[in-house]
């Protein structure tokens, strides 16, 4: 079968390979590829920075944010012949550690977990993939295509989690939340926000295109300068990963603030920060700063419960391109109008 591969640690090897049929280790649940997700994790894999495939593969199949259809399952797996099913990336180690043992492998603590299409396990970017039933999600049908946005969605809900948790430390209501980058991580993050009733501002570079209507077609203000930003954030979602944009919010942060940082920049960068008059800040204004990426189970139910509550034809705008998965490493070169773009594993 046709599949999304690359060669680990090799700059680009991305290419469309033949893979054998997934093993049954994998899981009892066959399912067919629809739709895999386009994310910067899957770019960095194809320049070769990291990643990891089976023992013994030359080749890792990549694509962990997946959608798809069920071909086959066992009875009492929860799930029938055409479900649409989305795959948990993450899996525990093996030992387990604490974290991983109560199901929170988002948390492992000592890195020997494996993440379909990034460490040690093929991924879900091929015609055909199968899931163990206690990784996979049941997707609403009249979610359709969108199911692809789960996972995605689950980095937020999971922010959302720790923020709350964080939060919670003080007297804890929030009012405005600053989002920053209008990818597809922040324009959830602004979707969520949303829906949980908080006044919403996203800065992003791009003057045109569909970003900014995007935001305001949520309610939200949509911002080119934190200059123009005129609220004091009660939290910000930061999905930038730039270090100079990082330093400038953590200074708005106002009592018991909450900073969540879920964006990692691409490349390295040197900043000049007085940090100690940033501790100072941060220290006196009792505000925190906390780091979050990937997903629990729970955290996945949540964001097909945002999703199913989000206006579709807003949803839908998010898709701004498909590729066909003959043509696949077209989803790698950025175009300015690009948002999520997704790779068709039928064409």
């Amino acid at each position: 079968m046709r599949a999304m591969t690359v060669v680990p640690g090799k700059a680009d090897s991305a290419s469309i390979g033949e893979v054998a049929e997934p093993p049954q280790t994998d899981g009892s649940v066959l399912v067919e590829g629809l739709l895999a997700g386009i994310c910067g994790t899957d770019i960095e894999l194809t320049t070769g920075l990291f990643g990891s495939g089976r023992a013994g593969a030359e080749r890792l199949v990549i694509g962990h944010e997946s959608l798809g259809r069920v071909l086959d399952a066992p009875q009492g797996s929860g799930f029938a012949t055409g479900d649409l099913v989305v795959g948990i990336v993450r899996r525990p180690d093996p030992e387990p550690c604490p974290a991983c043992a109560r199901g929170e492998w988002d948390f492992c603590r000592n890195g020997r977990y494996t993440e379909r299409g990034i460490k040690e396990m093929d991924g879900y970017g091929s015609e055909r993939w199968r899931v163990d039933p206690y990784f996979a999600v049941p997707v609403p049908a009249e979610l359709g295509r969108l199911g692809v946005l789960v996972e995605p969605a689950s980095i937020l809900t999971k922010a959302w989690d720790q923020i709350d948790q964080v939060g919670a430390r003080s007297w804890y209501s929030p009012e405005h939340v600053l989002i920053t980058g209008a990818g597809p991580i922040g324009l959830l993050a602004a979707l969520t926000a949303k829906q949980r009733g908080y006044s919403i501002h996203v800065l992003d570079r791009a003057k045109d295109g569909p970003k900014p209507q995007l935001v305001r077609d949520l309610g939200g203000e949509y911002l080119t300068s934190l200059a123009d930003l005129r609220v004091a954030p009660d939290v910000i979602i930061e999905a930038t990963g730039a270090g100079q944009v990082v330093v400038d919010c953590a200074k708005l942060l106002p009592f018991a603030g909450v900073m969540c940082l879920a964006g990692i920049s691409p490349g390295p960068a040197s900043i000049d920060v007085q940090m100690d008059a940033l501790t100072r800040q941060l220290v006196v204004r009792n505000a925190a700063l906390v780091g979050t990426v990937n997903a629990a189970k729970r955290h996945y139910a949540d964001a097909v419960d945002v999703l199913m509550a989000a206006d579709r034809a807003w949803l839908e705008r998010l898709i701004t391109r498909t590729v066909p998965l003959s043509d696949w490493t077209q989803a790698l070169e950025r175009e300015s109008s690009d948002i999520k773009v997704v790779v068709d594993l039928r064409a």
